[in-house]
C-alpha cells in the first residue's frame, strides 16, 4: 500500500509539471455558456502545432536515426500507458493498411496489455518490469527503436521500456510534453512538445493528447517516405483490403500514370493488385516479373526501380 509520505512526494512531482498546472482565470468555466467553452478550447487546441513546430529539428534527427534502422529490418515499437499507449497502439495499427507494412514490423505497446486499449488497468502503467517484461515478450533486439510515450514524461512504464530498450543497444525515443523529463533524459532521442496547461486541470488527453498524435503521425509517415513506401505524396504501398480501399488503388494508379482506367484493370491483374508495382509496369514499360524484381532490387524504393527500367 502506498503511505501518505509516497502520496505527498508524488503530489510534489505533479505539482512540479506544466501538464498539471492550474489555471486559475478557468475555474469557473463550466459557468459559461457552450459556445463560449468552445471557442476556449479552440483557441487552446490552436496553439499545439506551433509547440510541435519548435521541436521539428529533434523529431527530424529522430525519424532519420529510426528510418535508418527500419530500411536495414528493424522494427517501430511504442510504448506507453493510458492515452499515450492508445495513441501509440493507434499508429501502429494504422500502419499495415496505409504502408502495406507487417503488422510485425511497427507494434503499439501499452501498459496493462490490450484489455487497457478500453477499459484503465489500474498500476500497470507504475511498473518499469512490466515495460521490460512486454519489451522481452515481442523479443526485441538491438536493430529496433523504442519511442516511449508519456504526456507527463515521468510515466514508469514509458521510462522503462526506454531503458530497457537502451541497455540492449535498441534506438530509443521518448516523447513528452514537460521540459527536462526524466523520459527524455533517459532515451537517445528526446522529444519535448512543451504545450501548457490543459484546459482541465491534468486531463492530458486533450492538449498533450493532440500533440502526441501530431508527432506519431511524423514518425510513422515520414519513415515511410524515408523507406520508399510513397511516390510523392501518392500512398503506393497501401493495402486493398475492401472496396473503399481497391478504388483508392485504382485512383492512385490514374494519379501516377494519367493511364486509362483499361490500362489499369490489366496491370492491377498482372501484378495481384500491388499499386506499385503497376505503377512501375505502366511507367517502365516492363511486365510484371520484371517490375516485381526491379523493386526487390530497388529495396521497394519507386523512383528507383523506374530509373533502372528507363533506357539510359
Amino acid at each position: 500500500m502506498t503511505s501518505p509520505t509516497d502520496y505527498g512526494h508524488l503530489r510534489a512531482e505533479l505539482d512540479s509539471l506544466t501538464t498539471e498546472a492550474f489555471r486559475p482565470e478557468l475555474a469557473e468555466i463550466d459557468r459559461r455558456s457552450t459556445l463560449d467553452i468552445a471557442r476556449t478550447m479552440n483557441a487552446e487546441d490552436a496553439t499545439v502545432p506551433a509547440a510541435v513546430a519548435e521541436r521539428l529539428p529533434e523529431i527530424a534527427a529522430a525519424i532519420d536515426a529510426l528510418a535508418a534502422r527500419m530500411a536495414h529490418g528493424g522494427r517501430l515499437i511504442y510504448a506507453g500507458a493510458g492515452t499515450a499507449g492508445r495513441l501509440g497502439v493507434l499508429d501502429a495499427s494504422e500502419c499495415p493498411p496505409t504502408f502495406n507494412t507487417d503488422p510485425s514490423e511497427v507494434l503499439g505497446l501499452i501498459a496493462g496489455g490490450p484489455t487497457a486499449m478500453v477499459t484503465a488497468v489500474e498500476g500497470a502503467e507504475d511498473s518499469k518490469e512490466l515495460a521490460a517484461e512486454d519489451l522481452t515478450a515481442v523479443k526485441l533486439t538491438d536493430e529496433d527503436t523504442v519511442v516511449g510515450i508519456s504526456a507527463s514524461g515521468r510515466t514508469p512504464y514509458a521510462i522503462g521500456a526506454v531503458e530497457h530498450a537502451r541497455s540492449l543497444g535498441a534506438l530509443t525515443i521518448g516523447l513528452s510534453c514537460n521540459a527536462g523529463s526524466a523520459l527524455a533524459a533517459a532515451a537517445e532521442h528526446g522529444i519535448e512538445i512543451v504545450v501548457g496547461p490543459e484546459l482541465l486541470t491534468g486531463s492530458t488527453r486533450l492538449k498533450a493528447g493532440t500533440a502526441q498524435k501530431l508527432v506519431l503521425n511524423m514518425i510513422s509517415t515520414l519513415t515511410m517516405i524515408r523507406l520508399g513506401k510513397t511516390y510523392g505524396n501518392l500512398m503506393v504501398d497501401v493495402r486493398a483490403s475492401n472496396e473503399k480501399l481497391r478504388a483508392r488503388s485504382r485512383r492512385i494508379v490514374a494519379l501516377a500514370t494519367g493511364a486509362g482506367d483499361r490500362e489499369i484493370e490489366m496491370a492491377l491483374r498482372s501484378t495481384d493488385g500491388e499499386v506499385k508495382n503497376a505503377i512501375l509496369t505502366l511507367l517502365g514499360g516492363v511486365d510484371a516479373p520484371t517490375a516485381a524484381r526491379l523493386l526487390d532490387a530497388a529495396d521497394g524504393h519507386l523512383r528507383a526501380a523506374l530509373e533502372a527500367a528507363r533506357p539510359h
